[in-house]
């Protein structure tokens, strides 16, 4: 964990160097983020539960150095949180993805998620498969 926090700290200092003192939004150091994912193939379908613990990676999700990856990358790589609903008015095609869902609870760089996925509408996939491995894979 000190060496965890090290790293942080260190990165976050030379980001803050590198961009002269401009305000950079570094991860709080702490407790490692946890994940706690529910998937459900169908209205009639069994529940699944994992739980994705990230920094390190770990918990019992069948993927989780993968789906730790997916995560950073979606939270680098976009202007809002990738756990944030689509826009409402966000145009979106109308294409059926399935009747899978999902949710998404717990705490990602410090922050509490809590996060209802669907794949009701282009949107919706597109905003689940961005998360893919950490939501599972629907072909």
């Amino acid at each position: 964990m000190v060496r965890r926090t090290a790293a942080v700290v260190v990165g976050c200092v030379a980001a803050l160097a590198g961009m002269g003192g401009t305000a950079v939004a570094c991860p709080s150091p702490g407790e490692g983020d946890r994940l706690t994912i529910t998937y459900q193939e169908g209205r009639t379908a069994d529940v699944q539960r994992f739980v994705l613990e990230c920094h390190p990676a770990g918990g019992d999700h069948p993927k989780a150095e993968e789906a730790c990856a997916a995560v950073d990358r979606e939270t680098r790589n976009r202007a809002a949180s990738p756990f944030a609903p689509v826009e409402q008015d966000a145009m979106c095609t109308y294409i059926y993805g399935g009747p899978q869902t999902a949710r998404v609870t717990g705490t990602w760089q410090g922050r509490t998620i809590d996060a209802s996925f669907e794949r009701t509408n282009g949107c919706e996939i597109a905003r689940w498969d961005r998360l893919t491995p950490a939501l599972p894979e629907v072909e």
